[in-house]
């Protein structure tokens, strides 16, 4: 059977399966590195079959250099497209070292060109991520880097990138039945600029196969692998064991019906959904391979019955909280550790703060606060003090004539401020803010709405004429430590 195609950039044709490789970190584990010779012929048999997309990262242990030596030195590997990750610790991050790190890449891979570039950030608060997607942006266009995308961006953050020309394809995101978040605005946003959606976890590691279907439910220590203690976390999030079983139950209704295993038809469902461009499904390379039910989603399609169903049993589960990727930005987090323990040792402060005049202050570097002479905000006590603030990173306006993408990158330039003095966004109470047109009113106060949601500060909204003509929004805040 044909594997069907998705093309996600000029030049850059990817199979709408696409095997990923992170099992490669789980497998060296506790110490031992993988021979990429013996490894690589494990991928084979996927490329030979039309699988010939492999999904990995910079972190994924020695996977990048398994795929890397196998597109150079097999011959059954030469068409394949092998698509990588940079995922940077939080802080500054200058032209030089993106420039290292893509060469390492490079390197690992074998390869003088990436085809494409998955960028994840830990910490929009923290403004630097810009710089990041601005470098990677200039590689691109050097050639180095032959499509650009995202990892666990929300729909806010790929907004703002977008803003500034930075050229995403792609945003690969945790999207299955189990976690709808992908559904909704993240799919209004891509199908409109042309980001092809990837989704990772439609088999919830595992979960969502006819091994668990009746089972009691697991004790979260007892579990495998880092996958299946990851997704146990979404589970219980969604509303636990019995809740689960209802939809396994649901597809196994099906599965009989059309003689499909339950994964396959979890996978299908989201391969159908609007802006997916492929799914991705994990391989341990070497002890189990699953292509022939990775190949079985071209072989049929789902009855709009069959799609009512599955979507009549998934609106039972209670939704995982927030957008997309914040199971790696805030709690709940939902990782294999239940935090960022194994991703990250901290969060260093955005700002540095100077101490003087017997308060705490704090610059964030744009032209004007050295010019008229003030700080991006001060602490005083248990209060803290923003300036008013605009959509400004340095020298460069952000979301020029986007009146959503510029507030949300105030408020989140606000917390990098309030986070630097030792405060947090829900310390803020009183917000003021103001419009330069009153048309904008709406939207704006949506950001407002969305940001602010449980901390109901007290606020204030203004028509004002903005010192500069591209700032549509400027907002400032005073908080109180609790």
């Amino acid at each position: 059977m044909a594997i069907e195609r998705y093309k996600i950039a000029p030049g850059l044709e990817i199979s709408r399966v696409i095997t990923g490789l992170w099992q490669i970190a789980d497998m060296e584990k506790y110490g031992n590195t993988l021979d990429p010779n013996e490894t690589s012929t494990f991928m084979a048999p996927y490329a030979d079959a039309g699988l010939d997309t492999f999904d990995m990262a910079d972190h994924y242990g020695s996977a990048e250099v398994i795929a890397g030596y196998f597109k150079k030195n097999n011959s059954s590997g030469k068409s394949t497209k092998l698509l990588t990750k940079w995922v940077p610790k939080p802080g500054p991050v200058t032209r030089e070292q993106v420039r290292a790190a893509i060469k390492e890449r490079c390197d690992r891979l074998q390869s003088e060109k990436i085809d494409l570039l998955q960028y994840h950030s830990w910490n929009f608060a923290n403004p630097f991520w810009l710089d990041s997607l601005i470098y990677l942006q200039e590689l691109k266009e050097e050639g180095v880097i032959g499509a650009l995308g995202a990892t666990n961006f929300d729909t806010a953050h790929l907004r703002i990138a977008k803003s500034i020309g930075i050229e995403l394809v792609s945003n690969q995101i945790s999207y299955s039945l189990i976690d709808q978040r992908g559904s909704g605005k993240m799919t209004d946003y891509c199908a409109e600029n042309e980001i092809a959606i990837l989704a990772y976890g439609t088999l919830c590691g595992g979960f969502l196969t006819n091994k668990w279907l009746g089972k009691l439910e697991p004790a979260s220590d007892g579990l495998a692998n880092w996958s299946l203690m990851k997704y146990k976390r979404f589970i219980d999030t969604a509303g636990g064991w019995d809740k689960f079983q209802n939809v396994l139950s649901t597809l196994d209704v099906i599965s009989k019906s059309i003689d499909r295993p339950i994964a396959a038809i979890a996978s299908k469902y989201q391969l159908e959904q609007r802006a997916v461009g492929a799914v991705i499904i994990g391989a341990r390379l070497g002890e189990n391979a699953h292509i022939a039910d990775a190949s079985s989603l071209f072989s049929f399609e789902l009855s709009p019955s069959h799609r009512s169903e599955i979507g009549a049993a998934i609106t039972e589960l209670l939704p995982i909280p927030g957008d997309c990727g914040d199971e790696y930005r805030k709690p709940p987090y939902l990782t294999a550790s239940g935090d960022l323990s194994h991703h990250l040792a901290d969060f260093p402060p955005v700002y540095d703060v100077i101490e003087s005049a017997g308060k705490s202050r704090i610059d964030s570097g744009t032209t004007w606060e050295k010019l008229a002479g003030y700080s991006r905000a001060v602490r005083t006590g248990d209060r803290v003090l923003v300036s008013g603030t605009t959509a400004t990173h340095g020298a460069l306006a952000i979301g020029v004539g986007d009146p959503i993408a510029q507030t949300d990158f105030v408020i989140d330039k606000i917390e990098a401020s309030l986070e630097s003095l030792g405060a947090k966004l829900t310390d803020v109470v009183r917000s003021r803010i103001y419009i330069s047109e009153m048309k904008n009113w709406e939207p704006i106060s949506r950001v407002h709405g969305e940001r602010f949601a449980e901390i109901r500060p007290a606020n204030t909204m203004v028509e004002a004429k903005l010192i500069g003509d591209q700032y549509l929004v400027e907002i400032e805040v005073e908080a109180v430590i609790q």
